[in-house]
């Protein structure tokens, strides 16, 4: 069983240690936060009762932990987890993993050296129905395009129009359409086709906060070309979608996929919902505790160079649109 600590107590924390505990893989021994009683209050809604730590060096350095889960925003995510790396403990990491790919490559290169594991939390990549995914993908034939859409209207967007300091939508924290839900889309992209002959990307800039409120970005491949559709702006409600040149699959939602559509040319459909727990991200908890049981300090599903090429991606990409980060300039 791998003890484990939180930096961080929204939704996604939350939704984290369910899953870790469903995983049977890991269990919830401390957490971080810089205001205690918030802690404490976080704890009592979730029914747990664990050590509350408001030093990040002191939970690195506890015997109580094995790993640490970071969930803060984008811009502490390198300097936090080289922290737990520092203290021997492995690293898993909500998306995006750092700034900038030079940040990334700084924390692959630390824990690869303290022979921990590091790995970014992009759970769609360990979901069955993704898994299912690259099963059925040459019942399509040769592909030629790939529409990755990710559309979602930030619940917090109303509280930034409306003049409040909202950290999804600053720069200074390393956020924006991109980095938080494009990436999503972009890694199954990368995942499936690899590194694309050349990007061009696109973008919406707010002028309070800096960042992309939306954007695109096309992959163009020798053999096709795939389509990223990022938003926090506005709301899709189109699938993605694979096309090949003997039919194509859809797939309900790209970052968390339960339902996949099969579409043969002949218009022959078939519709698949492999078995997946509500609490999905344990299976992202399950690939993280069954790398540190191998003693590898990479996945094989995320592994490193699939990491480090989103993340050339995205930096190319924010070149182009003119999005710099503070951290960027470090």
């Amino acid at each position: 069983m791998i003890r484990f600590g939180t930096v961080g107590t929204g939704f996604i924390t939350e939704a984290f240690i369910k899953g870790a505990h469903k995983s049977g893989a890991m269990e919830l021994t401390a957490l971080y936060s810089r205001d205690e009683e918030k802690a404490q209050q976080f704890l009592h809604s979730m029914g747990l009762k664990v050590p509350v730590f408001t030093s990040l060096e002191e939970m690195a350095s506890s015997q109580l932990i094995d790993a640490a889960y970071i969930a803060s925003p984008n811009a502490m995510h390198s300097p936090q987890a080289k922290v737990f790396l520092t203290h021997g403990k492995h690293v898993l990491v909500e998306k995006a993993a750092a700034s900038n790919k030079k940040e990334l490559q700084e924390v692959l290169d630390l824990a690869e050296k303290n022979h921990l594991v590091f790995m970014e939390a992009m759970k769609s990549l360990t979901m069955p129905a993704y898994v299912l995914l690259k099963e059925l993908l040459p019942e399509i034939g040769q592909v030629r395009k790939y529409i990755g859409n990710y559309c979602q209207y930030s619940s917090r967007y109303d509280r930034h129009k409306a003049g409040e300091f909202v950290n999804t939508f600053q720069k200074e924290f390393s956020n924006g359409s991109l980095l938080d839900i494009g990436i999503y889309p972009l890694y199954i992209a990368v995942d499936l086709f690899g590194k694309p002959e050349k990007i061009s990307a696109q973008a919406t800039i707010l002028p309070e906060g800096g960042v992309d409120g939306s954007g695109s970005i096309l992959l163009s491949y020798n053999d096709m070309e795939a389509v990223i559709l990022h938003s926090k702006i506005s709301h899709s409600y189109l699938p993605s979608e694979i096309q090949g040149e003997k039919g194509s699959i859809l797939i309900d939602r790209i970052g968390s996929p339960t339902e996949l559509t099969l579409i043969r040319r002949s218009g022959e459909k078939e519709v698949f919902r492999p078995e997946t727990f509500e609490e999905d991200m344990a299976y992202e908890a399950l690939e993280f505790s069954e790398t540190i049981r191998r003693g590898a300090s990479f996945s094989p599903v995320n592994n490193k160079a699939l990491a480090l090429t989103v993340h050339e991606i995205m930096d190319e990409a924010r070149n182009q649109i003119g999005l710099v980060y503070p951290r960027d300039l470090i």
